[in-house]
């Protein structure tokens, strides 16, 4: 009997001990639970019983030179719909599509579909927003949102750029600087029950939204409408396909106006100037023309406005003097070429300076030929030709260059007076600045600061420089010869009263050469002996008369004579008194 009761005392007693260890296990793995991973576990909790949404950050603003907005932000909203906390199915699609303008069938399609949020419009104006907002539908979210707004319109459309429906940069500034302009998007936290209806009275938790940094940049409203005014009169006037125009101070790089006529509807960027049934892709590709900014992106055979690096190489390589003569019959003999110069008469006997006074091709020939393929490249490459400039908007074009091999004699002496090569007007701005300046190569740009929207965070934007790349002695000789060309030669149209300018006319066909389309252009700068502003102009395929001292200078001269006084720049007192005696 003793023996029998004693496995099973010992079965009750290991019972016993097992339930006490399970006991202490629970106990413990709950006491883990409940103090330990309490934080842990109450946030995955949180997140299963929470809804988001996004409050989206106000984009930073954009501000030209004197501080006035050109681009900012318009109050919109985004309407959405939570599906299982609609009571009233038919009066939200009613409602929607009435307000929204939007077909009744796709707003049932969104509202019937089973997701936690559906959105149904962006960008939706204030004033529909609030009367959605005031009606109280069950189901039915109106979130804040911001819609970029630009109150230019069109000015500098190709330089600024434009944001997309989700505020992301897209074009020009708004996409170089969209890190900086977008800002951090912030977040409403609402409670809901098991089937993920919120729950009324629940505390909500905000996350605000932080906003984007302004962006202050050189661009100029008054100048950019000086220029803007001048390329579409111009473009008007010689029927052209598209006219560029840069305006920039060539001492730091720093771009007051780039103009590309026709320009585009910043607020309205997706809308063709010809509103016909285009493929999606034919519309894409139109649009893709439609935005590109030609001052940057496209490249052109500069033709005579090159000879100013020409003439700097040479001064800068010592093969030529100021003093130094030459003969032009009206041509020159390369190899078994004979290329001709726009005089075909010929300028006889003519001084180094007066070649460049007269834009003598056979004269730049002479010089390129003294200066060699060695001696030319290396100062391209010293005066930063076959580099990018490093400007701060996307899409820049690098230059087209012959190999270094393959120049040969005749290609020398094109090359030597603006052809068989191209480059973007930006790059040789850039370049025409260093010469200019003193010898410092500055790099083009529009950024200048940036600025937290609270205004206790400023950032100095810097930009790359190097000096040397011309000798005084260089500079001051190129300034005082290019203002000669204005005084005394083929840049006469570019003269403005009261002030020295200094400036290089040019006149490319375009390829094939038999196709009798040509781009003219001048570059000017003033005041001559100490530039304040330096500007370029292309007229793309002008009808009728064709030539840069004929129609891209006198452009010159009206831009010089709106910028020069409102840059601070006093007329010559001699020219002044000259205009009171009426001579």
């Amino acid at each position: 009997m003793r023996n029998c009761k004693t496995p099973q005392r010992q079965r009750i007693l290991f019972s016993f001990v097992v339930i006490c260890f399970l006991t202490v296990a629970l106990t413990g793995r709950l006491s883990y639970l409940m103090l330990v991973k309490a934080d842990y576990y109450g946030e995955k909790a949180k997140q299963v019983q929470q809804r988001e949404r996004a409050i989206k950050a106000e984009r930073g603003k954009i501000y030209d030179r004197n501080g006035i907005e050109i681009a900012g932000n318009k109050p919109v909203s985004t309407i959405s719909v939570i599906h299982n906390q609609i009571t009233d199915k038919e009066k939200v699609i009613q409602v929607l599509s009435e307000l929204l303008d939007i077909e009744e069938e796709k707003v049932r399609q969104r509202v019937e579909k089973k997701s936690s949020r559906e959105k149904i419009k962006t960008n939706v104006e204030k004033e529909i927003s609030d009367k959605i907002r005031k009606m109280n539908l069950d189901g039915v979210m109106v979130d804040e949102d911001y819609k970029r707004y630009y109150p230019f319109n069109d000015l500098a459309s190709k330089v600024i750029g434009f944001a997309g429906g989700d505020n992301q940069g897209i074009l020009g500034l708004e996409v170089k600087y969209d890190e900086n302009l977008s800002g951090q998007d912030g977040s409403i936290l609402t409670t809901t029950n098991a089937r993920g209806i919120e729950i009324d009275g629940a505390v909500e938790d905000r996350i605000e939204p932080v906003a984007g940094d302004d962006l202050y940049c050189s661009l100029d409203v008054n100048l950019q409408k000086f220029a803007q005014q001048a390329a579409e009169k111009v473009m008007k006037a010689k029927n052209a396909k598209n006219v560029r125009i840069i305006m920039m101070n060539p001492q730091n790089g720093e771009i007051y106006a780039m103009v590309n006529v026709p320009e585009f509807d910043l607020n309205n960027p997706y809308e063709l100037p010809t509103k016909k049934n285009y493929s999606e892709k034919k519309k894409q590709e139109l649009l893709n023309q439609m935005w590109r900014n030609h001052c940057v992106s496209d490249t052109y055979e500069p033709g005579s406005t090159f000879k100013v690096v020409t003439a700097t190489s040479a001064l800068e390589s010592n093969v030529v003097k100021l003093t130094d003569t030459f003969s032009c019959p009206g041509y020159k003999i390369v190899e078994d070429r004979r290329i001709r110069c726009h005089k075909t008469t010929g300028h006889g006997a003519e001084t180094f300076v007066q070649g460049i006074q007269n834009s003598c091709n056979p004269v730049f020939m002479e010089v390129g030929a003294r200066l060699g393929v060695d001696g030319m490249y290396s100062n391209m490459e010293k005066l930063g030709i076959l580099e990018k400039t490093g400007v701060d908007i996307p899409g820049e074009a690098a230059t087209i260059m012959h190999q270094k091999k393959n120049v040969g004699a005749v290609e020398l002496a094109t090359m030597s007076f603006g052809q068989s090569f191209q480059l973007t007007p930006l790059r040789l701005l850039t370049t025409v600045s260093a010469v200019i300046n003193g010898g410092k190569m500055i790099t083009p740009h529009f950024g200048v600061k940036l600025e937290s929207s609270d205004k206790t965070v400023v950032k100095q934007l810097e930009y790359k420089e190097k000096e040397g790349v011309v000798s005084k002695e260089t500079s001051e000789n190129m300034k005082m010869i290019l203002e000669s060309v204005v005084s005394e030669g083929s840049g006469s149209k570019a003269a403005v009263s009261g002030y020295q300018v200094g400036a290089k006319t040019g006149t490319s066909e375009k390829l094939p050469r038999s196709s009798n389309r040509y781009i003219a252009s001048t570059l000017g700068f003033a005041p001559a002996d100490n530039p304040v502003v330096l500007a370029v102009v292309l007229i793309d395929e002008p009808e009728g008369i064709y030539y840069g001292g004929q129609i891209a200078a006198p452009v010159i001269s009206e831009l010089l004579d709106d910028a020069l006084p409102y840059l601070g720049v006093e007329r010559g007192e001699a020219e002044e008194k000259k205009e009171e005696e009426g001579e």
